[in-house]
């Protein structure tokens, strides 16, 4: 997952590949929450791992019940099985509406004393037709803040009085499905000796997710018969029980990014489609009929049981006018698709979106205005107008609101015609649902290496380049390439192997570079599965570095094992001919230098901080000495690149330096202006 301030996505061109989506949220923490108010124990597999259900599991554990997660994607749990949930508690619920909600009218009847709260967004979500209902039953139920939103407090120890349930039930329909579904969820522990009744005050939003909650009831032992959609009756002597295991179907909403990707995108390397994994046309979701708006858009889908293939069809997309009650979260990726679209697109019905993570329609139409897109919007409609011209569209920074739908659908927009990059403020939102989003997008997504950005940080030995350019790549989310580390483990490799490094050996020794398994993550250096961190950073590698890099045929070798770290969303690459040999492409080039009394005074600290006896007035010499080796080798010396800019560290601090190459690349982005208002 990026957790980066921001994630820079450089134009893309095309797609082609397999995608495996994570579990439904919307299904993982309905069965979490069922599975703990089941006797018996929930096997649940392929269950989302994401911040919405990490809330909820903490919160069942402190309710008391048995929850373990030693399966990776599979977690068991025991209900409480009739058994009261421990109190008092203080259950803090995030952003999650599908954990808050049906958590609360649970607590509500099972008894207790509990405050829910989360952040300050959930703050502003509206609950208080909800809590209505649940008074209608007697709950002792008061806001801690603002009346209508949430933090709560439930107080409610003998649970819910008989005489309570003589009446129907009376929710609303009309502004979440969440609040019917919590009630369908909690209300079953109130139906031992007689039926319950909920009633739908107003039209009811979303039926797909009570679809979705009563087939999961089902699975649960839990009948519920309604009439369109307005009444529901729970059967009397209803009772929680075990199904024992139950799998989680992947995302259909998650689904919605890569079947867009797949009709606004071309094929690519003789492959002309995308396939998605792990949900099928006969998906339990009420999202998955986003493949019908997409089809009517002009995507070709096909699928079966538990996979999607999409292509493009139509181009451009067909302007659509669309009801999208039923899909009210895979909408919007429909709103970003417009922008591909031949006319105005408009959605229609979706008065929902104002009360989600954020005010989804403000921000969809705020968004998609900074594109180049003409944007009207209401109460319940967005009407999107594409820019009319490829040069119309416009670089921008998304700012996604904490919101992880905005976040993925604006990645679409890196597609665009103009070839202008986008920049997703706060990637790491998408943890709500889909952490590994953007590495799912990178793992399909085709672009020409000459787009991918490239940062390169050139300078003599110890004048600190690998440390910045390493802190470089983190803040940027980039991949990151110490060149240096190539030659030494180059090196370590060729004597590992007994072969001295010298011209006898040179054809040996490149051969042996051309394959290296080198890999870097986070501080660590690996060749194959080896960590070789430590071995390579001695004096005397260093040393044997500099005899591999004399040896033409070796650099040649090493040339395009470099080129293969250029890869989405870019590169940070440093060494000594990044700029000049090996990327003299790259949009930004730095050349790292400082005096050598301050480059052997930092090399002396360093070794002595390890252990290492040192003389400073040695380094120093030694250092004078690579730089000159170095400079007048005949092939590749160092030197600036033409067009590089020089830095000196003496006198600048890590943090200083790493600030100053970030200010240099962000005065290069087309969005400079944006991102910083």
């Amino acid at each position: 997952m990026y957790s980066t301030a921001f994630l820079d996505l450089p134009p893309m061109q095309a797609v082609s590949g397999e995608v495996h989506l994570p579990g439904s949220k919307s299904i993982s923490n309905r069965v979490l929450l069922l599975a703990a108010l089941s006797r018996g124990t929930t096997t649940v597999h392929d269950l989302l791992a994401s911040d919405d259900t990490r809330v909820m599991l903490d919160a069942l554990r402190q309710i008391g019940c048995v929850v373990d997660e030693t399966g990776g994607s599979t977690v068991c749990i025991t209900g409480l099985g009739g058994r009261a949930p421990l109190s008092p508690a203080k259950l803090f619920m995030g952003n999650a509406g599908t954990a808050m909600r049906p958590l609360t009218a649970a607590l509500a009847l099972l008894g207790g004393e509990f405050e829910l709260s989360g952040v300050p967004r959930m703050h502003e979500r509206p609950i208080g037709d909800l809590v209505d209902a649940l008074r209608q039953l007697g709950c002792q139920i008061d806001y801690l803040g603002n009346d209508g939103y949430p933090p709560l407090r439930i107080a409610h120890a003998q649970g819910v009085p008989a005489l309570a349930l003589s009446a129907p039930i009376r929710v609303r329909g009309d502004v979440s499905s969440q609040f019917l579904t919590a009630l369908l969820m909690a209300l079953p522990l109130a139906a031992a000796t007689q039926a319950v009744v909920i009633e739908v005050m107003g039209e009811l939003i979303s039926k797909p997710y009570i679809a979705i909650t009563l087939q999961l009831l089902a699975r649960f032992g839990i009948v519920v018969e309604h009439q369109n959609w307005q009444r529901f009756t729970i059967a009397a002597g209803s009772r929680f029980q075990s199904p024992g295991d139950i799998h989680v179907e992947a995302d259909a909403s998650s689904a919605s990014y890569f079947i867009a990707l797949g009709a606004i995108a071309s094929g690519s390397n003789n492959q002309k489609e995308i396939k998605i994994q792990g949900v099928g046309l006969d998906s339990i979701q009420g999202d998955i009929r986003f493949v019908e708006a997409a089809r009517a858009m002009g995507a070709v889908v096909t699928g079966g049981p538990n996979w999607l293939q999409i292509e493009r069809g139509a181009w451009p997309l067909q302007a659509i006018d669309l009801d999208c009650n039923h899909i009210p979260d895979a909408a919007m990726t429909l709103a970003v698709m417009a922008l591909y679209a031949n006319g105005t697109t408009t959605l229609r019905n979706i008065a929902s979106w104002r009360v989600k993570e954020t005010d989804r329609i403000a921000a969809m139409a705020t968004e998609l205005r900074k594109l180049g897109a003409t944007v009207e919007d209401g109460a319940d409609f967005i009407r999107i107008t594409p820019p009319a011209r490829g040069e119309d569209w416009k670089a921008a920074s998304i700012h996604t609101y904490d919101d992880h739908r905005v976040a993925m659908c604006f990645s679409l927009a890196a597609f665009n015609p103009a070839g202008l990059p986008v920049r997703i403020e706060d990637p790491k939102c998408v943890a709500k649902t889909f952490p590994d989003y953007f590495e799912a997008l990178f793992s399909v997504a085709q672009v020409a290496s000459t787009r991918i950005p490239v940062i390169c940080i050139d300078g003599p030995t110890a004048s600190g380049k690998g440390t910045v350019a390493a802190a470089v790549a983190q803040r940027l989310g980039y991949r990151f390439l110490d060149s240096g580390a190539m030659y030494r483990i180059t090196a370590l490799a060729a004597l590992r192997a007994g072969l001295a490094i010298d011209a006898d050996h040179e054809a040996r020794i490149a051969a042996m570079a051309q394959t290296l398994p080198v890999r870097f993550e986070s501080d660590r250096v690996w060749l194959g599965s080896d960590d070789v961190t430590d071995a390579i950073r001695t004096e005397e590698a260093g040393m044997n570095a500099s005899r591999v890099s004399a040896l033409p045929a070796v650099r040649a070798a090493l040339v395009d094992l470099q080129h293969s770290f250029r890869r989405l969303p870019g590169l940070v690459a440093d060494g000594r001919d990044m700029g000049t040999v090996i990327f003299p492409d790259a949009p930004l080039k730095v050349y790292l230098t400082a005096s050598a009394a301050c480059r052997a005074e930092r090399r002396y600290k360093q070794l002595i901080s390890k252990g290492f006896s040192a003389n400073i007035e040695d380094l120093r010499a030694d250092l004078e000495a690579r730089d000159a080796k170095d400079t007048s080798r005949s092939v590749a010396p160092l030197k600036p690149a033409q067009d590089a800019l020089v830095l000196d560290n003496s006198t600048l601090t890590i943090d200083e330096a790493v600030n100053q190459v970030l200010s240099w690349w962000q005065e290069r982005q087309p969005f400079a202006a944006s991102a910083q208002g």
